[in-house]
Protein backbone atom coordinates (compact mmCIF):
# COMPACT_ATOMS: atom_id res chain seq x y z
CA UNK A 1 0.00 0.00 0.00
CA UNK A 2 3.17 2.49 1.26
CA UNK A 3 4.58 1.71 -2.38
CA UNK A 4 1.50 2.48 -4.41
CA UNK A 5 1.08 5.61 -2.34
CA UNK A 6 4.84 6.83 -3.46
CA UNK A 7 4.18 5.89 -6.76
CA UNK A 8 1.53 8.17 -7.12
CA UNK A 9 3.19 11.33 -5.35
CA UNK A 10 6.00 10.76 -7.75
CA UNK A 11 3.61 10.62 -11.10
CA UNK A 12 2.11 13.93 -9.35
CA UNK A 13 5.54 15.77 -8.85
CA UNK A 14 6.55 14.76 -12.18
CA UNK A 15 3.13 15.56 -13.98
CA UNK A 16 1.19 18.95 -12.39
CA UNK A 17 0.71 20.80 -14.83
CA UNK A 18 -1.01 17.65 -16.72
CA UNK A 19 -3.34 17.04 -13.74
CA UNK A 20 -4.17 20.80 -13.28
CA UNK A 21 -5.39 21.14 -16.83
CA UNK A 22 -7.13 17.93 -16.90
CA UNK A 23 -8.88 19.30 -13.76
CA UNK A 24 -9.56 22.95 -15.41
CA UNK A 25 -11.03 21.32 -18.56
CA UNK A 26 -13.19 18.65 -16.66
CA UNK A 27 -14.40 21.55 -14.26
CA UNK A 28 -15.34 23.99 -16.99
CA UNK A 29 -16.78 21.51 -19.36
CA UNK A 30 -19.23 20.27 -16.48
CA UNK A 31 -20.10 24.53 -15.73
CA UNK A 32 -20.59 24.96 -19.29
CA UNK A 33 -23.22 22.20 -19.33
CA UNK A 34 -25.02 23.35 -16.18
CA UNK A 35 -25.52 27.11 -17.34
CA UNK A 36 -26.64 25.66 -21.07
CA UNK A 37 -29.49 23.35 -19.33
CA UNK A 38 -30.48 25.92 -16.55
CA UNK A 39 -30.86 28.44 -19.08
CA UNK A 40 -28.67 31.21 -18.45
CA UNK A 41 -26.93 33.41 -20.96
CA UNK A 42 -23.96 36.43 -20.65
CA UNK A 43 -24.44 38.49 -23.87
CA UNK A 44 -21.29 39.50 -26.02
CA UNK A 45 -19.99 42.74 -25.70
CA UNK A 46 -21.18 45.84 -28.03
CA UNK A 47 -18.43 44.83 -30.60
CA UNK A 48 -20.81 41.47 -31.62
CA UNK A 49 -22.86 42.28 -34.48
CA UNK A 50 -26.72 40.60 -34.64
CA UNK A 51 -27.21 37.27 -36.68
CA UNK A 52 -24.30 36.76 -36.96
CA UNK A 53 -23.19 39.46 -39.53
CA UNK A 54 -19.98 41.80 -39.54
CA UNK A 55 -20.12 44.60 -37.76
CA UNK A 56 -20.55 48.12 -38.94
CA UNK A 57 -18.22 50.93 -38.85
CA UNK A 58 -19.73 53.59 -36.65
CA UNK A 59 -21.80 55.92 -38.27
CA UNK A 60 -20.77 59.41 -37.44
CA UNK A 61 -17.46 59.30 -39.20
CA UNK A 62 -17.99 61.33 -42.49
CA UNK A 63 -16.29 59.54 -45.57
CA UNK A 64 -14.06 61.18 -47.93
CA UNK A 65 -13.02 60.87 -51.39
CA UNK A 66 -11.27 57.65 -52.00
CA UNK A 67 -8.53 59.33 -53.98
CA UNK A 68 -6.98 60.23 -50.73
CA UNK A 69 -3.71 58.43 -51.37
CA UNK A 70 -3.03 57.38 -47.52
CA UNK A 71 -3.83 54.24 -47.14
CA UNK A 72 -3.66 54.48 -43.57
CA UNK A 73 -6.85 56.55 -43.55
CA UNK A 74 -8.78 54.44 -45.53
CA UNK A 75 -7.66 51.63 -42.88
CA UNK A 76 -9.27 53.88 -39.80
CA UNK A 77 -12.32 54.36 -41.37
CA UNK A 78 -13.05 51.48 -41.91
CA UNK A 79 -12.78 50.54 -38.35
CA UNK A 80 -15.40 51.07 -35.55
CA UNK A 81 -14.30 52.49 -32.35
CA UNK A 82 -14.09 50.96 -29.21
CA UNK A 83 -16.97 53.02 -28.32
CA UNK A 84 -19.17 52.17 -30.81
CA UNK A 85 -22.78 51.23 -29.97
CA UNK A 86 -24.19 49.01 -32.52
CA UNK A 87 -28.37 49.15 -32.95
CA UNK A 88 -29.51 46.23 -30.81
CA UNK A 89 -32.00 43.31 -31.60
CA UNK A 90 -34.85 42.95 -29.61
CA UNK A 91 -34.71 40.24 -26.50
CA UNK A 92 -35.59 37.27 -29.26
CA UNK A 93 -33.18 37.76 -31.53
CA UNK A 94 -30.03 38.66 -29.64
CA UNK A 95 -27.26 36.47 -29.49
CA UNK A 96 -25.55 35.09 -26.54
CA UNK A 97 -22.86 33.29 -25.28
CA UNK A 98 -19.79 33.16 -22.49
CA UNK A 99 -16.65 36.13 -23.13
CA UNK A 100 -14.15 32.85 -24.15
CA UNK A 101 -15.83 33.29 -27.57
CA UNK A 102 -14.79 36.23 -28.28
CA UNK A 103 -10.44 36.05 -29.67
CA UNK A 104 -8.25 38.27 -30.84
CA UNK A 105 -7.05 35.99 -33.68
CA UNK A 106 -9.86 36.36 -36.07
CA UNK A 107 -9.72 32.40 -37.19
CA UNK A 108 -9.69 30.90 -33.44
CA UNK A 109 -12.29 33.22 -32.35
CA UNK A 110 -14.62 32.32 -35.53
CA UNK A 111 -13.90 28.34 -35.37
CA UNK A 112 -15.06 28.59 -31.83
CA UNK A 113 -17.95 31.18 -32.59
CA UNK A 114 -19.02 28.29 -35.09
CA UNK A 115 -18.96 25.31 -32.76
CA UNK A 116 -20.53 27.20 -29.39
CA UNK A 117 -23.99 27.96 -31.83
CA UNK A 118 -23.68 24.92 -33.43
CA UNK A 119 -23.93 23.03 -29.90
CA UNK A 120 -26.19 25.61 -28.52
CA UNK A 121 -28.69 25.01 -31.22
CA UNK A 122 -28.79 20.86 -31.10
CA UNK A 123 -29.84 21.67 -27.74
CA UNK A 124 -32.70 23.69 -27.93
CA UNK A 125 -36.00 22.82 -29.34
CA UNK A 126 -37.29 25.25 -32.31
CA UNK A 127 -39.25 28.11 -30.63
CA UNK A 128 -41.28 28.77 -33.72
CA UNK A 129 -41.59 28.03 -37.68
CA UNK A 130 -38.98 29.39 -39.65
CA UNK A 131 -41.00 31.94 -42.42
CA UNK A 132 -41.69 30.26 -45.80
CA UNK A 133 -41.82 27.05 -44.50
CA UNK A 134 -44.72 24.48 -45.50
CA UNK A 135 -47.36 24.24 -43.14
CA UNK A 136 -49.02 21.28 -42.39
CA UNK A 137 -52.71 20.38 -43.17
CA UNK A 138 -55.27 17.63 -43.21
CA UNK A 139 -55.98 18.11 -46.47
CA UNK A 140 -53.81 15.35 -48.38
CA UNK A 141 -53.08 12.20 -47.43
CA UNK A 142 -50.42 9.77 -49.43
CA UNK A 143 -50.08 6.05 -49.77
CA UNK A 144 -46.59 4.43 -49.55
CA UNK A 145 -45.36 2.80 -52.97
CA UNK A 146 -42.50 1.68 -52.08
CA UNK A 147 -38.77 2.57 -51.70
CA UNK A 148 -36.72 3.34 -55.09
CA UNK A 149 -33.57 3.74 -56.20
CA UNK A 150 -32.48 7.55 -56.82
CA UNK A 151 -28.79 7.80 -58.29
CA UNK A 152 -27.69 11.36 -59.45
CA UNK A 153 -28.20 10.10 -63.29
CA UNK A 154 -31.32 8.50 -62.58
CA UNK A 155 -33.15 10.78 -60.33
CA UNK A 156 -36.66 8.79 -59.80
CA UNK A 157 -38.58 11.85 -59.50
CA UNK A 158 -37.93 14.96 -61.14
CA UNK A 159 -40.43 17.51 -60.20
CA UNK A 160 -39.59 20.33 -57.68
CA UNK A 161 -37.10 19.74 -54.27
CA UNK A 162 -37.75 20.46 -50.94
CA UNK A 163 -35.26 20.48 -47.80
CA UNK A 164 -35.31 20.57 -44.49
CA UNK A 165 -32.60 19.41 -42.62
CA UNK A 166 -33.82 19.40 -38.75
CA UNK A 167 -37.21 18.71 -39.30
CA UNK A 168 -38.91 17.42 -42.35
CA UNK A 169 -41.72 14.59 -41.95
CA UNK A 170 -43.65 12.69 -44.24
CA UNK A 171 -46.76 14.94 -44.04
CA UNK A 172 -44.60 18.12 -44.53
CA UNK A 173 -43.85 16.66 -47.95
CA UNK A 174 -46.50 15.12 -48.93
CA UNK A 175 -48.33 18.49 -48.64
CA UNK A 176 -45.49 20.65 -50.40
CA UNK A 177 -45.94 18.31 -53.33
CA UNK A 178 -49.52 18.27 -53.34
CA UNK A 179 -49.91 22.26 -53.36
CA UNK A 180 -48.05 22.29 -56.19
CA UNK A 181 -50.22 19.11 -58.04
CA UNK A 182 -47.60 17.39 -58.29
CA UNK A 183 -49.26 12.91 -58.03
CA UNK A 184 -45.69 11.63 -56.19
CA UNK A 185 -43.64 12.79 -53.16
CA UNK A 186 -40.41 11.00 -52.17
CA UNK A 187 -38.42 11.39 -49.69
CA UNK A 188 -34.46 10.77 -48.95
CA UNK A 189 -31.57 11.07 -46.70
CA UNK A 190 -33.85 11.96 -43.99
CA UNK A 191 -34.62 15.57 -44.90
CA UNK A 192 -35.21 16.10 -48.61
CA UNK A 193 -38.12 15.66 -50.61
CA UNK A 194 -38.27 15.31 -53.80
CA UNK A 195 -41.89 15.85 -56.22
CA UNK A 196 -43.32 14.12 -59.70
CA UNK A 197 -45.58 13.08 -62.04
CA UNK A 198 -44.18 9.38 -62.66
CA UNK A 199 -41.34 7.45 -61.02
CA UNK A 200 -38.73 7.15 -63.51
CA UNK A 201 -36.34 4.76 -61.92
CA UNK A 202 -36.51 0.79 -60.58
CA UNK A 203 -37.90 -0.55 -57.10
CA UNK A 204 -34.56 -1.15 -54.55
CA UNK A 205 -34.91 -2.95 -51.27
CA UNK A 206 -37.35 -2.17 -49.04
CA UNK A 207 -34.77 -2.41 -46.40
CA UNK A 208 -32.65 0.30 -47.82
CA UNK A 209 -34.83 2.84 -47.01
CA UNK A 210 -33.98 2.91 -43.37
CA UNK A 211 -33.15 6.72 -42.55
CA UNK A 212 -35.04 8.09 -39.65
CA UNK A 213 -37.22 11.73 -40.70
CA UNK A 214 -35.05 14.53 -39.19
CA UNK A 215 -38.06 15.95 -37.87
CA UNK A 216 -40.69 12.62 -36.94
CA UNK A 217 -38.90 9.57 -35.11
CA UNK A 218 -39.16 6.35 -36.14
CA UNK A 219 -40.79 7.50 -39.42
CA UNK A 220 -38.91 6.51 -42.61
CA UNK A 221 -37.36 9.07 -44.90
CA UNK A 222 -35.71 7.30 -47.38
CA UNK A 223 -31.82 6.43 -47.10
CA UNK A 224 -28.96 6.66 -48.70
CA UNK A 225 -29.53 7.35 -52.62
CA UNK A 226 -32.91 5.47 -51.66
CA UNK A 227 -36.47 7.23 -52.25
CA UNK A 228 -39.10 6.53 -50.15
CA UNK A 229 -42.10 6.98 -52.77
CA UNK A 230 -45.89 7.97 -52.25
CA UNK A 231 -48.43 8.42 -54.31
CA UNK A 232 -50.73 12.24 -53.54
CA UNK A 233 -54.09 12.54 -53.35
CA UNK A 234 -55.76 15.60 -52.74
CA UNK A 235 -58.96 15.37 -50.71
CA UNK A 236 -59.50 19.52 -51.26
CA UNK A 237 -62.54 20.48 -53.11
CA UNK A 238 -61.64 23.52 -54.06
CA UNK A 239 -57.65 22.52 -55.12
CA UNK A 240 -58.02 22.82 -59.09
CA UNK A 241 -55.31 21.19 -60.54
CA UNK A 242 -52.71 23.10 -62.62
CA UNK A 243 -54.48 26.39 -61.83
CA UNK A 244 -50.80 27.93 -61.10
CA UNK A 245 -49.07 28.69 -64.82
CA UNK A 246 -47.17 31.96 -65.37
CA UNK A 247 -47.75 33.27 -68.37
CA UNK A 248 -43.80 34.27 -70.60
CA UNK A 249 -45.17 36.13 -73.56
CA UNK A 250 -46.45 36.21 -77.48
CA UNK A 251 -43.58 35.15 -79.65
CA UNK A 252 -42.27 34.55 -83.17
CA UNK A 253 -42.64 30.55 -83.81
CA UNK A 254 -39.22 29.21 -84.50
CA UNK A 255 -38.48 27.39 -87.85
CA UNK A 256 -37.85 24.10 -86.57
CA UNK A 257 -40.50 24.35 -83.66
CA UNK A 258 -40.85 20.22 -83.06
CA UNK A 259 -36.79 20.33 -82.75
CA UNK A 260 -37.04 22.79 -80.24
CA UNK A 261 -40.13 21.44 -78.43
CA UNK A 262 -39.95 17.68 -79.23
CA UNK A 263 -43.32 16.42 -77.25
CA UNK A 264 -46.79 17.70 -78.69
CA UNK A 265 -50.22 17.07 -79.09
CA UNK A 266 -53.28 18.05 -81.50
CA UNK A 267 -56.30 18.63 -80.07
CA UNK A 268 -59.89 20.70 -80.75
CA UNK A 269 -60.87 23.10 -79.18
CA UNK A 270 -57.84 22.68 -76.90
CA UNK A 271 -57.37 24.85 -74.12
CA UNK A 272 -54.63 26.29 -71.63
CA UNK A 273 -55.65 24.20 -69.09
CA UNK A 274 -55.69 20.64 -71.42
CA UNK A 275 -52.25 22.03 -72.49
CA UNK A 276 -50.89 22.54 -69.04
CA UNK A 277 -52.22 19.11 -67.77
CA UNK A 278 -50.31 17.67 -70.99
CA UNK A 279 -47.20 19.24 -70.32
CA UNK A 280 -47.08 18.50 -66.45
CA UNK A 281 -48.09 15.09 -66.75
CA UNK A 282 -44.29 14.92 -69.56
CA UNK A 283 -42.78 16.88 -66.72
CA UNK A 284 -42.08 19.50 -68.73
CA UNK A 285 -41.36 23.13 -67.42
CA UNK A 286 -42.71 25.05 -70.49
CA UNK A 287 -45.81 24.95 -72.67
CA UNK A 288 -46.13 26.55 -76.04
CA UNK A 289 -49.57 26.79 -78.03
CA UNK A 290 -50.03 27.29 -80.91
CA UNK A 291 -53.84 27.15 -82.43
CA UNK A 292 -55.05 23.96 -81.74
CA UNK A 293 -51.44 22.58 -81.06
CA UNK A 294 -49.80 21.67 -77.71
CA UNK A 295 -45.73 21.38 -77.38
CA UNK A 296 -43.35 21.01 -74.43
CA UNK A 297 -40.33 21.39 -73.74
CA UNK A 298 -37.11 23.40 -72.28
CA UNK A 299 -35.64 26.75 -72.86
CA UNK A 300 -32.63 26.24 -75.00
CA UNK A 301 -30.13 27.85 -77.43
CA UNK A 302 -32.65 27.11 -80.12
CA UNK A 303 -35.65 29.12 -78.51
CA UNK A 304 -34.44 31.27 -75.49
CA UNK A 305 -37.55 33.40 -74.44
CA UNK A 306 -35.55 36.70 -74.90
CA UNK A 307 -37.40 38.03 -78.03
CA UNK A 308 -40.72 38.54 -77.13
CA UNK A 309 -43.01 40.06 -79.25
CA UNK A 310 -46.44 42.69 -78.99
CA UNK A 311 -49.03 40.70 -77.17
CA UNK A 312 -51.77 41.84 -79.23
CA UNK A 313 -50.40 39.36 -82.09
CA UNK A 314 -51.08 36.30 -80.15
CA UNK A 315 -54.90 37.86 -78.75
CA UNK A 316 -53.99 35.92 -75.50
CA UNK A 317 -56.29 33.88 -74.38
CA UNK A 318 -57.93 32.94 -70.83
CA UNK A 319 -56.84 29.87 -69.35
CA UNK A 320 -60.77 28.36 -69.44
CA UNK A 321 -60.76 29.32 -73.27
CA UNK A 322 -59.87 27.95 -76.35
CA UNK A 323 -56.45 28.99 -78.01
CA UNK A 324 -58.55 29.63 -81.12
CA UNK A 325 -57.82 33.26 -80.31
CA UNK A 326 -54.54 32.37 -81.83
CA UNK A 327 -54.91 33.20 -85.18
CA UNK A 328 -51.76 33.87 -87.10
CA UNK A 329 -49.61 30.50 -87.23
CA UNK A 330 -46.56 32.24 -87.28
CA UNK A 331 -46.93 33.22 -83.54
CA UNK A 332 -47.55 31.14 -80.49
CA UNK A 333 -48.10 31.67 -76.61
CA UNK A 334 -45.82 30.12 -74.29
CA UNK A 335 -46.61 29.53 -70.62
CA UNK A 336 -44.40 27.89 -67.28
CA UNK A 337 -45.91 25.39 -65.28
CA UNK A 338 -45.01 24.42 -61.96
CA UNK A 339 -42.62 21.87 -63.01
CA UNK A 340 -38.94 22.35 -62.06
CA UNK A 341 -36.36 22.52 -64.85
CA UNK A 342 -34.04 20.09 -63.24
CA UNK A 343 -31.19 20.46 -65.98
CA UNK A 344 -29.28 22.67 -63.33
CA UNK A 345 -30.63 21.56 -59.69
CA UNK A 346 -27.57 18.88 -59.32
CA UNK A 347 -24.99 20.54 -57.30
CA UNK A 348 -22.03 19.14 -55.06
CA UNK A 349 -19.00 20.31 -53.25
CA UNK A 350 -15.80 21.11 -55.72
CA UNK A 351 -14.03 17.37 -56.64
CA UNK A 352 -10.48 18.83 -55.57
CA UNK A 353 -10.20 21.65 -52.87
CA UNK A 354 -8.57 24.51 -53.86
CA UNK A 355 -6.15 26.72 -52.35
CA UNK A 356 -7.60 30.24 -53.80
CA UNK A 357 -10.65 32.00 -51.86
CA UNK A 358 -12.99 33.56 -53.68
CA UNK A 359 -15.49 35.55 -51.65
CA UNK A 360 -19.29 36.68 -52.07
CA UNK A 361 -18.88 40.20 -51.08
CA UNK A 362 -21.62 42.36 -50.41
CA UNK A 363 -23.61 44.89 -48.06
CA UNK A 364 -26.58 43.16 -45.77
CA UNK A 365 -29.81 43.60 -47.71
CA UNK A 366 -28.21 43.56 -51.33
CA UNK A 367 -29.18 40.34 -52.93
CA UNK A 368 -26.06 37.85 -51.16
CA UNK A 369 -28.16 35.10 -50.64
CA UNK A 370 -30.21 35.37 -54.32
CA UNK A 371 -26.62 35.74 -55.54
CA UNK A 372 -25.70 32.17 -54.14
CA UNK A 373 -29.02 30.71 -55.59
CA UNK A 374 -27.72 31.96 -58.81
CA UNK A 375 -24.33 30.83 -59.03
CA UNK A 376 -24.90 27.32 -57.21
CA UNK A 377 -27.34 26.47 -60.15
CA UNK A 378 -25.47 27.90 -62.89
CA UNK A 379 -22.14 26.21 -61.57
CA UNK A 380 -23.51 23.00 -60.46
CA UNK A 381 -20.85 23.53 -57.08
CA UNK A 382 -21.82 25.08 -53.08
CA UNK A 383 -21.34 28.07 -52.53
CA UNK A 384 -19.78 28.52 -48.71
CA UNK A 385 -20.48 31.06 -46.26
CA UNK A 386 -17.76 32.82 -43.76
CA UNK A 387 -21.29 32.56 -40.95
CA UNK A 388 -23.64 30.28 -40.42
CA UNK A 389 -27.74 30.39 -40.92
CA UNK A 390 -29.58 27.35 -40.13
CA UNK A 391 -32.28 28.91 -42.01
CA UNK A 392 -30.04 29.03 -45.42
CA UNK A 393 -28.79 25.40 -44.73
CA UNK A 394 -32.43 24.04 -44.22
CA UNK A 395 -33.23 25.78 -47.86
CA UNK A 396 -30.79 23.06 -49.42
CA UNK A 397 -27.55 25.27 -48.73
CA UNK A 398 -25.28 23.05 -47.96
CA UNK A 399 -21.91 24.84 -47.83
CA UNK A 400 -23.44 26.90 -45.17
CA UNK A 401 -22.44 24.55 -42.44
CA UNK A 402 -18.93 23.70 -44.57
CA UNK A 403 -15.55 25.80 -42.96
CA UNK A 404 -15.54 28.54 -44.60
CA UNK A 405 -11.47 27.62 -45.48
CA UNK A 406 -12.32 24.04 -46.52
CA UNK A 407 -11.16 24.90 -50.08
CA UNK A 408 -14.79 22.45 -51.13
CA UNK A 409 -16.85 25.53 -52.17
CA UNK A 410 -17.16 27.51 -55.03
CA UNK A 411 -16.92 31.04 -53.46
CA UNK A 412 -17.85 32.03 -49.87
CA UNK A 413 -20.78 34.68 -48.67
CA UNK A 414 -18.91 37.67 -46.38
CA UNK A 415 -20.19 40.83 -45.20
CA UNK A 416 -16.95 41.21 -43.50
CA UNK A 417 -14.49 44.63 -44.37
CA UNK A 418 -11.09 45.59 -43.38
CA UNK A 419 -7.58 44.97 -44.45
CA UNK A 420 -6.99 42.01 -42.49
CA UNK A 421 -10.32 40.40 -42.99
CA UNK A 422 -10.50 40.97 -47.18
CA UNK A 423 -6.75 40.28 -47.43
CA UNK A 424 -7.35 36.77 -46.00
CA UNK A 425 -9.29 36.06 -49.80
CA UNK A 426 -7.67 35.34 -53.07
CA UNK A 427 -10.16 37.20 -55.24
CA UNK A 428 -13.69 39.10 -55.17
CA UNK A 429 -17.19 38.81 -56.56
CA UNK A 430 -18.40 42.52 -55.26
CA UNK A 431 -22.29 42.41 -54.96
CA UNK A 432 -23.81 46.30 -55.19
CA UNK A 433 -27.14 47.28 -54.64
CA UNK A 434 -28.90 50.67 -54.29
CA UNK A 435 -28.31 51.47 -50.54
CA UNK A 436 -31.90 52.72 -50.45
CA UNK A 437 -33.55 49.30 -51.51
CA UNK A 438 -30.20 47.40 -49.60
CA UNK A 439 -30.46 49.25 -46.23
CA UNK A 440 -34.58 48.40 -46.27
CA UNK A 441 -34.35 44.51 -47.45
CA UNK A 442 -31.95 44.41 -44.04
CA UNK A 443 -34.24 45.88 -41.53
CA UNK A 444 -37.06 43.48 -43.02
CA UNK A 445 -34.58 40.76 -42.56
CA UNK A 446 -34.00 41.78 -39.20
CA UNK A 447 -37.17 42.21 -38.19
CA UNK A 448 -39.14 39.34 -40.38
CA UNK A 449 -36.85 36.63 -41.55
CA UNK A 450 -35.24 36.39 -45.13
CA UNK A 451 -38.75 36.16 -46.81
CA UNK A 452 -40.80 38.77 -44.77
CA UNK A 453 -41.55 42.61 -44.41
CA UNK A 454 -41.12 44.46 -41.37
CA UNK A 455 -44.12 45.85 -39.76
CA UNK A 456 -45.33 49.60 -39.71
CA UNK A 457 -44.80 49.87 -35.85
CA UNK A 458 -40.78 49.08 -36.53
CA UNK A 459 -40.96 51.57 -39.31
CA UNK A 460 -42.01 54.19 -37.29
CA UNK A 461 -40.01 53.38 -34.03
CA UNK A 462 -36.72 54.76 -32.85
CA UNK A 463 -34.68 51.77 -34.41
CA UNK A 464 -35.26 52.65 -37.49
CA UNK A 465 -33.31 56.17 -37.62
CA UNK A 466 -30.71 54.51 -35.76
CA UNK A 467 -30.09 51.69 -37.85
CA UNK A 468 -29.64 53.89 -40.86
CA UNK A 469 -27.51 56.04 -39.00
CA UNK A 470 -25.44 53.15 -37.99
CA UNK A 471 -25.18 51.45 -41.47
CA UNK A 472 -25.96 53.99 -44.09
CA UNK A 473 -22.06 54.90 -44.01
CA UNK A 474 -21.17 51.07 -43.26
CA UNK A 475 -22.79 50.49 -47.05
CA UNK A 476 -20.28 52.79 -48.65
CA UNK A 477 -17.05 51.51 -46.24
CA UNK A 478 -17.82 48.10 -47.27
CA UNK A 479 -17.50 48.61 -51.16
CA UNK A 480 -14.34 50.93 -50.82
CA UNK A 481 -12.41 48.80 -48.12
CA UNK A 482 -12.87 45.76 -50.99
CA UNK A 483 -11.94 47.71 -53.57
CA UNK A 484 -8.57 49.15 -52.04
CA UNK A 485 -7.68 45.90 -50.40
CA UNK A 486 -8.87 42.86 -52.53
CA UNK A 487 -6.26 41.91 -55.01
CA UNK A 488 -8.76 40.46 -57.88
CA UNK A 489 -12.62 41.90 -57.77
CA UNK A 490 -15.59 41.60 -60.26
CA UNK A 491 -18.23 44.04 -59.48
CA UNK A 492 -21.80 43.24 -60.09
CA UNK A 493 -24.45 45.43 -59.88
CA UNK A 494 -27.93 44.16 -57.94
CA UNK A 495 -29.86 46.00 -60.71
CA UNK A 496 -28.11 44.53 -63.77
CA UNK A 497 -28.57 41.41 -62.15
CA UNK A 498 -31.80 41.97 -62.23
CA UNK A 499 -32.15 43.49 -65.86
CA UNK A 500 -29.59 41.55 -68.34
CA UNK A 501 -29.53 37.97 -66.08
CA UNK A 502 -28.12 35.88 -68.87
CA UNK A 503 -24.67 38.36 -69.56
CA UNK A 504 -24.07 38.87 -65.98
CA UNK A 505 -24.58 35.00 -65.12
CA UNK A 506 -21.38 34.55 -67.87
CA UNK A 507 -19.19 37.08 -66.43
CA UNK A 508 -19.31 35.56 -63.07
CA UNK A 509 -18.57 32.62 -64.29
CA UNK A 510 -15.75 33.66 -66.41
CA UNK A 511 -14.51 35.23 -63.28
CA UNK A 512 -14.85 31.72 -61.49
CA UNK A 513 -12.57 30.20 -64.36
CA UNK A 514 -15.47 27.52 -65.21
CA UNK A 515 -16.92 26.73 -68.64
CA UNK A 516 -20.60 26.11 -68.53
CA UNK A 517 -23.38 25.23 -71.15
CA UNK A 518 -25.58 27.94 -71.82
CA UNK A 519 -28.10 25.38 -72.05
CA UNK A 520 -27.87 24.98 -68.15
CA UNK A 521 -28.12 29.08 -67.92
CA UNK A 522 -30.88 29.29 -69.94
CA UNK A 523 -32.45 26.77 -66.73
CA UNK A 524 -31.65 29.19 -64.22
CA UNK A 525 -32.88 32.08 -66.04
CA UNK A 526 -36.31 30.18 -66.34
CA UNK A 527 -36.47 29.99 -62.41
CA UNK A 528 -34.46 32.95 -61.43
CA UNK A 529 -36.35 33.94 -58.35
CA UNK A 530 -35.90 30.29 -56.46
CA UNK A 531 -38.13 30.90 -53.14
CA UNK A 532 -36.14 33.96 -52.26
CA UNK A 533 -39.56 36.62 -52.68
CA UNK A 534 -40.69 37.84 -49.71
CA UNK A 535 -44.33 37.07 -48.78
CA UNK A 536 -47.03 39.10 -47.10
CA UNK A 537 -48.33 42.66 -47.73
CA UNK A 538 -45.79 45.15 -48.96
CA UNK A 539 -46.82 49.24 -49.27
CA UNK A 540 -46.25 50.08 -53.19
CA UNK A 541 -43.99 53.83 -53.21
CA UNK A 542 -43.23 53.26 -49.62
CA UNK A 543 -40.47 55.61 -48.50
CA UNK A 544 -39.26 55.85 -45.04
CA UNK A 545 -36.46 57.98 -45.89
CA UNK A 546 -36.40 61.62 -43.86
CA UNK A 547 -34.55 64.41 -45.73
CA UNK A 548 -31.83 64.26 -43.54
CA UNK A 549 -31.42 60.33 -44.46
CA UNK A 550 -31.40 61.14 -48.05
CA UNK A 551 -29.02 63.82 -47.99
CA UNK A 552 -26.58 61.15 -46.00
CA UNK A 553 -27.13 58.45 -48.32
CA UNK A 554 -26.66 60.68 -51.39
CA UNK A 555 -23.03 61.42 -50.28
CA UNK A 556 -22.16 58.09 -49.58
CA UNK A 557 -23.39 57.35 -53.86
CA UNK A 558 -21.27 60.23 -54.61
CA UNK A 559 -18.52 58.95 -53.08
CA UNK A 560 -18.79 55.11 -53.98
CA UNK A 561 -19.40 55.81 -57.62
CA UNK A 562 -16.59 58.42 -57.42
CA UNK A 563 -14.54 55.42 -56.67
CA UNK A 564 -15.54 53.02 -58.61
CA UNK A 565 -14.57 55.33 -61.61
CA UNK A 566 -10.79 56.26 -60.27
CA UNK A 567 -10.44 52.26 -60.41
CA UNK A 568 -11.53 52.46 -64.60
CA UNK A 569 -14.18 50.40 -63.43
CA UNK A 570 -17.84 51.52 -64.23
CA UNK A 571 -19.58 53.86 -61.77
CA UNK A 572 -23.35 53.08 -60.28
CA UNK A 573 -26.64 52.56 -62.12
CA UNK A 574 -27.61 55.90 -63.14
CA UNK A 575 -31.05 55.37 -61.90
CA UNK A 576 -29.88 56.00 -57.62
CA UNK A 577 -27.21 58.46 -58.53
CA UNK A 578 -27.72 61.71 -57.47
CA UNK A 579 -28.19 64.18 -60.58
Amino acid sequence: MAKALVRLQRFLRRTPVIFAFLLVAYLMAGSLLLLQRSGFSIPLGPRTAPDGQAVPPSAPAPLEDPADPDPDNVKRKSRAPASVQVWEEPMANRKYGPRWLISGHPEFGHLRRRWFNSFVKEQEPRLRLEIGTVKKTIGSKATHIGCFRDESKEKALKGMVFYDFRKMTVSQCQDSCAERSYLYAGLEYGAECYCGNRVTSGNARQEDCNMECKGEKHTICGGVNRLSVYRVEDLRPSNKRYRNVLYRGCFQVPQNLTVAFPVHLSQPNLTVVKCTEFCTKKEFPLIVIRRTECYCGFATSRFTLHDAVDDILCGRPSTEATTGLVEDESYCVIYQTLVQDNRCTDRKFLPTKTKALTALSSFPGAGNTWARHLIEHSTGYYTGSYYFDGTLYNKGFKGEKDYWRSGRTICIKTHESGKREIETFDAAILLIRNPYKALMAEFNRKRAGHLGYASERHWKSKEWPEFVGTYGSWWASHTLDWLSYCRRVLVVHYEELRRDLLPQLKRVVAFLNLTVDEDRLLCVETQKDGSFKRSGLRQKDFDPFTPEMKGAIDGYIGTVDRALKSKNLSGLPEEYVPG
